[in-house]
């Protein structure tokens, strides 16, 4: 009878996981995985002859893991301080997730009508009394200027500041809702 196998899938893509948050996603390879898990490269390989199969289950897992994270606040302010505090938090998960070339060629609108921002849509949509289309509207220049704040803050070119941070997203939304309001 063969030996089962001591590093299971699971162990695995909890290890690449662990290790991309750790280290950034440059460092997945089969060697520096195998290292992390204390096993040698083979099983690896067997499991995941072409590594981009991993890759692409550890950023489910990834993105999973942040959309729970950011979904915790509750309305939409603080999804949005969520969003940049994960950043400051995680950061090289943060650049795993959305700078890492996965998105190439996609606009901010293509990204926010995604499915995996339908949560997000549905919070925009209660708060605001918005349809999902009028939500999508008010949500674009928000999630553009969280998610500038958290690229800034995870690629250390700014330093977290929630309360400066708060204030920001608040004048901006009132603004968005004032604009909304006048067009009425």
């Amino acid at each position: 009878m063969p030996k089962k196998p001591t590093t299971t899938r699971d162990a695995m893509i909890e290890g690449a996981f662990q290790l991309i948050r750790e280290k950034g996603h440059e460092s997945l390879t089969a060697r520096n995985l195998a290292a992390f898990l204390g096993c040698s490269t083979q099983p690896i390989m067997y499991q995941f002859p072409n590594l981009d199969m991993l890759r692409d289950l550890v950023y489910q897992k990834a993105d999973a893991f942040h959309s729970e994270y950011i979904l915790a606040g509750g309305d939409l302010l603080e999804i949005g301080m969520r969003y940049i505090r994960f950043a400051e938090e995680e950061p090289q998960l943060f650049r795993f997730l959305f700078q890492s070339g996965r998105f190439s060629g996609l606009r901010l609108e293509d990204l926010i009508k995604a499915p995996e921002a339908a949560d997000l849509l549905t919070v925009v949509s209660a708060e605001e009394g918005l349809a999902t289309e009028g939500a999508a509207l008010f949500f674009e220049p928000l999630a553009a200027l969280v998610h500038g704040y958290a690229s800034l803050i995870a690629n250390n070119g700014m330093r977290y500041d929630p309360a400066s941070i708060r204030e920001s997203l608040t004048l901006i939304e009132e603004g968005i809702r004032k604009g909304k309001n006048s067009n009425d």
